[in-house]
């Protein structure tokens, strides 16, 4: 059984190749169970968590475990800690360990830029990035992978590390314009593609600000209690997420327009394979506002691991 890093995690992918894995591998048949999330604390305020993520599909049977740890950006830590297991599925053989905290990055910014060629604009150009955390430099590189960007507008609570993360994206991608800003609706009014990745627990988009014909993509929200985004936004919205069974679970973006009154699970108008099966673009019109909502699945993390693993040989 090969035991896989970090740092050969990162030089086994590119987001191209990723973004097409992804797609393939959700139009396939697949098992993926409903993900087990452990609270560790009996304290409503302590986020602590523990999960178990399966999945499978004609090549793998994969399980990634995580630990959840929000406080840990205090002490300098990760806040998330993650191995996964591949197993044949041929003969149920372990084939690997590979380090499931650098896939998750990787992974979840490929889904977000699958979903967006689905769902976003073909002409959009201008994106607005919500959080300067370790998703950031992945969710610029993925999109500029999918979509023409001419310009990413940075937005973060703290701003020296705004202007920190501005110097290293025009450094890496110096074709591209950045910017900051402190005028998040303002802001919202001027971009094709919003894309947040924050620990928010209240709201940061409002629908009354969202321009029409924009794509949303929310996935820094994990609790059923929390949200990146207002109900306004979700009732303007059409609703795509990556799994219903672990969005209408753990996300409060539906959960609490559902408990509203507002919303419904029925008003979910497909998810991941869904779209990916359809192999066009699922928007209405020009005008429509699409809204992908993602907590991460078992299946993203099985094919971004297995292709890491081919990719190494």
């Amino acid at each position: 059984m090969k035991i896989i890093d970090s740092q050969q995690v990162n030089q086994a992918l590119d987001f191209p190749r990723l973004i097409n894995a992804l797609d393939a591998g959700f139009k396939q048949d697949f098992g993926m169970p409903q993900r087990q999330v452990f609270s560790l604390s009996e304290d409503a305020s302590n986020h602590d968590g523990f999960a178990v993520l399966p999945a499978w599909n004609e090549d793998v049977v994969g399980v990634k475990a995580f630990t959840y740890f929000p406080d840990n950006g205090s002490q300098s830590l990760p806040t998330l800690f993650s191995k996964i297991l591949l197993f044949s599925r041929a003969d149920g053989q372990p084939l690997a360990m590979i380090d499931g905290t650098t896939v998750t990055y990787w992974r979840t910014a490929a889904v977000s830029a699958l979903a967006s060629r689905y769902l976003a604009r073909p002409e959009s150009m201008r994106m607005l990035l919500l959080g300067t955390g370790n998703l950031a430099i992945p969710l610029v590189q993925a999109h500029l992978a999918e979509h023409a960007i001419s310009h990413v507008v940075v937005w973060g609570r703290n701003s020296e590390k705004v202007q920190n993360l501005l110097q290293t994206l025009r450094r890496l991608f110096p074709h591209v314009g950045f910017s900051g800003t402190d005028q998040l609706a303002a802001t919202m009014r001027q971009v094709d593609i919003i894309v947040s990745a924050t620990g928010a627990s209240q709201p940061l988009v409002f629908g009354q600000d969202v321009a029409e014909g924009c794509h949303v993509d929310l996935l820094g929200n994990h609790s059923s209690d929390r949200r990146e985004c207002d109900t306004a936004l979700v009732t303007r919205s059409s609703v795509y997420v990556d799994y219903r069974a672990n969005v209408l679970k753990e996300a409060g973006e539906l959960l609490i327009p559902i408990s509203e009154g507002v919303f419904s699970a029925g008003d979910v108008k497909g998810d991941l394979a869904e779209l990916c099966r359809r192999g066009q673009s699922s928007r209405r019109d020009a005008s429509e506002i699409t809204l992908f909502k993602s907590v991460g699945t078992a299946l993203s993390d099985l094919i971004c691991a297995k292709l890491v693993l081919d990719s190494l040989g």
